[in-house]
């Protein structure tokens, strides 16, 4: 039997009696000799209305009691909807004897044991999927209809407000702090690479979506830093196209300096200072060339980095044996971890660089110091000089293989440092000194 024709039955069970009972004390009135009409004489006015009353109320008394628990599981049922109304899962009936409504109620609790652990399953996706956007070096920002930020993650935040809080703002004001281009590429509805013209030329990639939540359209936007990514394709593309020439030049240096050397023994007895000297010519482009050969080979084939613990006062000794610089500023008190070989290879070709700028040996500094970039603590070293300097279009090109200014340079001295540098997970930036010369400054993570 269910529940409803449960409650059927009490409620009609006892107003039958009720109205058995009121039958019965009418039958009662009617006869002169009942014990309730001698009452009604004896009082002198008639007591049925009292009698049904009584009656009336030992019936709701009795349908009340009956309906009790029913009535208590239900009221509880009801608690526990309205919490489920308000999002709240937490709340459990507990269990009676009646079984229909007992059945009831464990349903009702096995739902509520559903929807609570679907809740913590979304809120443990949701701070996943959260904690991934904030570590994304992209810049993501979501805007509502009125190009008002309604969500953004950290590489957004550091980008336009130095990482205070951005939410709420208009795109439009967050765009009068960044370089023209880049303002001019958010405010318009373009899609695609652009590039930045500053000191670096630095390679961003800006993309859109549009949806619609609740009702109401949203505009996501997403910039993508490429600078280091297109680099590092480039360096590969350069790594494999040496690798090419170096062997194919190898294969053909080899037979030719074999040649020169078989030349010489046979023509030792003409001693013709003519002959010689054609010997002696190829034999020194061969040479020069194998080192040719060599030199960017090394840039080629750069091992990785094998760091260890490295004390700053003994590198920074080790480099004034070569050259001369004016340190600057206290050391960092926790040594640094790094391929002492490597970075002591980039510091001394920064350090040359300097004495070949002309500037005075007094004006050469270099500067250690413990810095954060982007929440990542670190070491930067700086390296300046009073020289000439470069322009703008030069420091551009400067980090690029096989560019350089130099009669005799190789184009290899500053990509090589980049490579090593960025091997390290670290960076190297130049900048104009204030009044004369370059900066270069070296980031490394500690």
């Amino acid at each position: 039997m269910n529940l409803s024709s449960r409650l059927a039955l009490i409620l009609g069970s006892c107003s039958a009696i009720s109205v058995l009972l009121i039958l019965w004390s009418n039958s009662l009135l009617q006869q002169p000799n009942s014990w309730l009409a001698m009452v009604n004489h004896w009082l002198g006015w008639d007591i049925s209305w009292l009698f049904h009353l009584c009656v009336i109320l030992c019936g709701v008394w009795l349908v009340k009691h009956l309906t009790a628990n029913i009535s208590n599981s239900l009221q509880a049922l009801e608690v526990g909807l309205l919490n489920f109304k308000d999002n709240d899962f937490s709340v459990t009936v507990p269990e009676v004897k009646d079984k229909e409504v007992n059945r009831l109620i464990q349903l009702f609790n096995q739902a509520a044991m559903i929807l609570r652990k679907e809740k913590q399953s979304i809120y443990q996706r949701e701070l996943l999927l959260d904690k991934v956007i904030q570590s994304s070096p992209h810049i993501m920002l979501l805007l509502d209809n009125a190009q008002r930020v309604i969500y953004s993650n950290d590489a957004a935040r550091h980008w336009f407000a130095q990482g205070k809080s951005i939410t709420g703002c208009l795109l439009q004001d967050l765009s009068d702090n960044l370089p023209p281009e880049m303002a001019q590429i958010i405010q318009s509805q373009q899609e695609g690479l652009f590039t930045l013209n500053q000191e670096e030329a630095e390679s961003w990639h800006i993309s859109r979506g549009t949806f619609v939540l609740n009702g109401q359209h949203h505009n996501l936007l997403l910039l993508k830093q490429l600078t280091k990514e297109i680099s590092r394709q480039e360096v590969q593309v350069w790594k494999k196209v040496i690798r090419i020439i170096s062997h194919e030049l190898n294969n053909s240096l080899a037979p030719i300096a074999s040649m020169v050397n078989s030349g010489r023994k046979l023509t030792q007895e003409n001693q013709s200072p003519k002959l010689n000297l054609i010997f002696d010519t190829i034999e020194s482009r061969c040479s020069h060339l194998n080192q040719f050969i060599f030199n960017y080979a090394r840039f080629a084939k750069l091992p990785l980095p094998q760091k260890a613990s490295v004390e700053w006062e003994a590198l920074t000794q080790q480099l004034s044996q070569h050259y001369s610089f004016k340190l600057t500023g206290q050391l960092p008190s926790e040594a640094g971890y790094f391929d002492q070989i490597q970075i002591e290879q980039v510091l001394l070709n920064l350090l040359k660089n300097a004495h070949e700028s002309g500037s005075k040996l007094d004006e050469i500094t270099m500067t250690i110091q413990t810095t954060r970039i982007a929440a990542k603590q670190g070491v930067s070293i700086s390296i300046s000089d009073a020289g000439s300097g470069m322009s703008s279009e030069v420091m551009q090109q400067a980090l690029l293989p096989f560019y350089s200014t130099k009669q005799s340079g190789t184009g290899l001295g500053l990509p090589l440092c980049r490579e090593i540098i960025e091997a390290h997970d670290g960076q190297i930036s130049l900048h104009h000194r204030q009044s004369q010369g370059l900066v270069v400054q070296v980031w490394l993570p500690c």
